[in-house]
């Protein structure tokens, strides 16, 4: 299959998915819709769909009256992906080597409470101390994404396992160490001690949203990681592993180490996105539950194909469609939890191999007759006796 047919089957494949998952929200958004009879619960479900789809960029009522442009609801969008994309690109780094390590959910909360610890206990000037704080962060979570790397690559040991038993693992460490050691007495909930003025990441528009230069940053890293992944031999490397492990030994590739890297960059990433976090919405460490950034990035990883420059494009439909849920909770009386149900449909249909397949095996026959009557042409075009 040529690469312009590879890719329209993609975005078609992810279309339909999100489709039919919409489709799904539609149905649940009816049955939960208040009204006694039918023309009510359609007349409510239009609305909540309003709110849904509407909602995060324009001012709706709760009759569904649709006004203005909202800036602050588009940044509240824009903010909320911040994470999201640190979290989506780790998970597509570590999937492109088919290395399915769910990590990122713990390594989110352990760099966003390493980065909250050097915020409060490290004094640094104003420019250099979050820059310090998010690389502290990052190497903790990379450290940490070591075990269930080695345990892989020496042991055999499924990562997958191994990376969702240490996101608790590293949920009750964290909790034993607000409890015993960081958390200040003085208030009514856990949370450490004020962050320091100069860890604080700036805002890039003040107006409530949170919308930091961490946003700036994530694009960057997208960025970078994109190059990584497509221009550099050790992100050949892990595209290779990912497509034929065997293939890739035999033909000389490292893969131990491509699968250690991809996993210690992975929980890298993850970390990073969880200081940023934390230092540019809150001004305490107060995370004692996994913030759920690890598994939406599981979606946006899906959602982009393992590709890192489509993540910013997964991540916002993410957070607008959470965005959009939240407000449909509000003025529409529609359970915020429908976002969750969204992602689910979401993963199933990309997880089913047979999705779309028979069409997949046409594009990849008709690729494959054309490229034969192309060869065919071009040798009858050539003189029985040879070129002269």
């Amino acid at each position: 299959m040529t690469k312009k047919r590879q890719l329209m089957f993609t975005l078609l494949r992810s279309a339909l998915a999100i489709g039919i998952a919409l489709l799904v929200a539609l149905v649940l958004i009816f049955i939960s819709s208040e009204g006694k009879t039918l023309g009510a619960k359609a007349g409510s479900s239009m609305n909540a769909l309003k709110q849904m789809l509407i909602g995060p960029l324009f001012k709706t009522n709760s009759k569904g009256q649709v006004g203005a442009f909202q800036l602050k609801r588009l940044t509240d969008v824009l903010a909320a992906m911040i994470p999201t994309m640190f979290t989506g690109l780790s998970i597509s780094v570590m999937f492109s080597a088919n290395q399915f390590n769910l990590g990122a959910e713990g390594g989110c909360m352990l760099g966003g409470f390493i980065a909250g610890l050097c915020a409060v206990y490290v004094g640094l000037p104003a420019g250099l101390h979050p820059l310090f704080c998010i690389l502290m962060a990052g190497l903790a979570a990379g450290a940490v994404m070591l075990i269930p790397a080695l345990l892989k690559a020496k042991l055999g040991v499924s990562e997958m396992v191994c990376s969702l038993m240490l996101n608790s693992i590293i949920l009750y460490i964290i909790k034993y160490l607000m409890n015993g050691y960081f958390a200040d007495k003085s208030k009514g909930q856990i949370q450490s001690y004020p962050f320091r003025p100069t860890s604080l990441i700036p805002q890039l528009i003040n107006n409530g949203s949170k919308l930091t230069w961490g946003f700036i940053i994530a694009l960057a890293v997208v960025v970078i990681v994109g190059l990584f992944i497509y221009r550099t031999r050790w992100g050949y490397a892990i595209r290779m592993i990912g497509i034929n492990q065997d293939f890739s030994m035999y033909s000389g590739i490292n893969v131990t180490a491509a699968i250690i890297l991809c996993q210690v960059l992975g929980g890298f990433l993850g970390g990073m996105g969880g200081a940023i976090e934390n230092l540019g919405r809150f001004e305490t460490y107060r995370w004692m539950n996994l913030p759920g950034y690890g598994w939406t990035g599981v979606t946006i990883a899906i959602l982009a194909g393992n590709n890192p420059f489509f993540v910013p494009i997964a991540a916002f439909f993410m957070a607008y469609l959470t965005k959009g849920c939240e407000l449909m909770s509000t003025y529409a009386g529609v359970p915020s939890q429908l976002i969750d149900i969204v992602q689910g449909v979401i993963f199933l249909f990309f997880a089913a191999e047979q999705f779309l397949s028979r069409y997949r095996q046409k594009l990849v026959v008709k690729t494959a007759q054309e490229e034969i009557a192309a060869r065919t042409k071009a040798a009858a075009s050539i003189p029985v006796g040879g070129n002269k």
